[in-house]
């Protein structure tokens, strides 16, 4: 069950949220991970026991990992070492046999999420859990539990101690969910039938331009995909009276490609700077060292997403571009710069997504010939890149426009104001229309 299918958004989410309303405060936990579990039973109940069994082996790791005295911490180093080695041999397990099998839905984020867990319990930065019904509710609720964003428990455990269900927050997370939706029905969906044309025509076929145009579709479909997910799950989190945190802020209008990732999946950027780039040691240690623990980081982040070689070009690709940006930014004239940066991430990041979305290493190659170099379509010319844009072009502006703050400033002066909440209910209802007339697709992060 996703998030924009009508099972979710004229069933399970208005019978819940009543069920919720209703429920006592002290048994809002048990309601959030009962409707929690239903949730992803409806959508990959085959693997619903290994996630419960992860989840209590991981909460009585968590209980035997804070520190005490130094008689015990070799113990607890050995427990310690023990648990990431099973959670991750776990992950790499399925990682690996994904292809044939596919992955239990979440994996990735919710052992990323336990690992924060059980990290942070072990360093001290974060006292251990003894209710195993808060623990759970935490790696399970279903807002975050399928595709993020990742969340430390620090960021929610008052929450799970506190927190209120009142109309306001009910009003201002609908909002929120309503602006993801229409982000995933209106824009994702829509812009992305370019790219699959694109594929169902063969990549030997098209010209240049049309190569462009559709990895400048792809680019806005796993935006606007994962963004409106994301939208989506603080909304959903927002009406229960969590906070959870932020994951996209305006990525396409950065300066470069590290400033592209740090507005990109920004939960999943900071999980591996917390536990993988600054235990290496960061930027602290020269710049040799520095551009190896980039390296680490971005060949983990590649691995994350998949096994595929494809993957490992696109994550070194972003490696490469990183550590050429660093080098340059020693120049004060690059600081100077106001256009120019933004023009290079614009070409870049559509190349790189190609890295990411065409996993056959020959069919990769292909398609960046095309880009890379003046190629007329399969006619002999460029009429196949006029006819897309023809038909595509308003669609792709509208989304480049959803890409800068105009709309979301204009979102923000009117929210609270009766046109715009009227305006979002009729989005709400006219995505309904449209997924009833054309069905759901699966969001495109939830293969990870």
């Amino acid at each position: 069950m996703i998030f924009s299918s009508i099972e979710f958004l004229l069933w399970f989410l208005p019978v819940f949220l009543i069920v919720y309303g209703i429920t006592p405060s002290k048994y809002r936990n048990l309601t959030l991970l009962v409707g929690s579990i239903v949730f992803y039973a409806m959508g990959d109940a085959g693997n619903l026991a290994p996630l419960m069994i992860s989840v209590l082996c991981n909460y009585f790791i968590g209980l035997h990992l804070a520190k005490r005295s130094p008689r015990t911490l070799w113990r607890k180093r050995l427990l310690f070492v023990t648990a990431l080695s099973i959670n991750i041999g776990i992950l790499i397990w399925f990682k690996c046999r994904g292809g044939s099998a596919g992955l239990p839905l979440g994996i990735s984020f919710y052992t990323f999420q336990i690992l924060s867990y059980l990290i942070d319990v072990y360093r001290g930065d974060a006292d251990r859990e003894y209710s195993f019904l808060k623990f759970a509710t935490y790696v399970v609720m279903f807002p975050k539990l399928i595709s993020g964003p990742i969340t430390r428990y620090g960021e929610v455990k008052y929450s799970l101690y506190n927190r209120t269900f009142t109309m306001q927050g009910l009003e201002d997370g609908m909002k929120l969910f309503i602006l993801g939706l229409a982000a995933k029905v209106l824009l994702a969906d829509r812009v992305g039938i370019l790219w699959h044309e694109v594929q169902v025509t063969g990549f030997e076929s098209i010209s240049t331009p049309l190569a462009w145009l559709a990895a400048i579709a792809y680019s806005m479909e796993i935006y606007f995909d994962f963004w409106g997910y994301s939208l989506m799950a603080m909304g959903l989190g927002r009406m229960l009276g969590f906070e959870l945190p932020v994951n996209f802020r305006r990525p396409y209008m950065a300066r470069g490609v590290r400033d592209f990732y740090r507005r990109w999946h920004m939960t999943l950027g900071q999980w591996f700077c917390r536990y993988v780039y600054i235990p290496l040691g960061g930027s602290r240690q020269g710049e040799i060292r520095t551009i190896f623990n980039l390296f680490a980081v971005w060949i983990l982040t590649a691995f994350w997403h998949g096994t595929g070689w494809n993957f490992f070009c696109w994550g070194g690709l972003l490696w490469i571009c990183i550590v050429l940006e660093r080098q340059l930014g020693r120049l004060k004239f690059v600081h100077k710069m106001k256009v120019l940066p933004h023009i290079y991430l614009w070409l870049i990041i559509p190349v790189s997504w190609m890295c990411f979305a065409i996993t056959d290493l020959s069919q990769l190659r292909v398609y960046l010939d095309k880009m890379l170099w003046l190629v007329p379509g399969i006619s002999g010319g460029y009429e196949d890149a006029w006819k897309a844009l023809s038909t595509y072009g308003g669609l792709l502006a509208v989304s480049g426009l959803a890409c800068t703050p105009v709309i979301e400033k204009l979102y923000n002066y009117g929210k609270d104001k009766i046109l715009m909440k009227i305006l979002l209910a009729a989005v709400f209802w006219y995505c309904v229309w449209r997924l009833i007339l054309e069905g759901n697709n699966p969001f495109m992060y939830f293969s990870f």
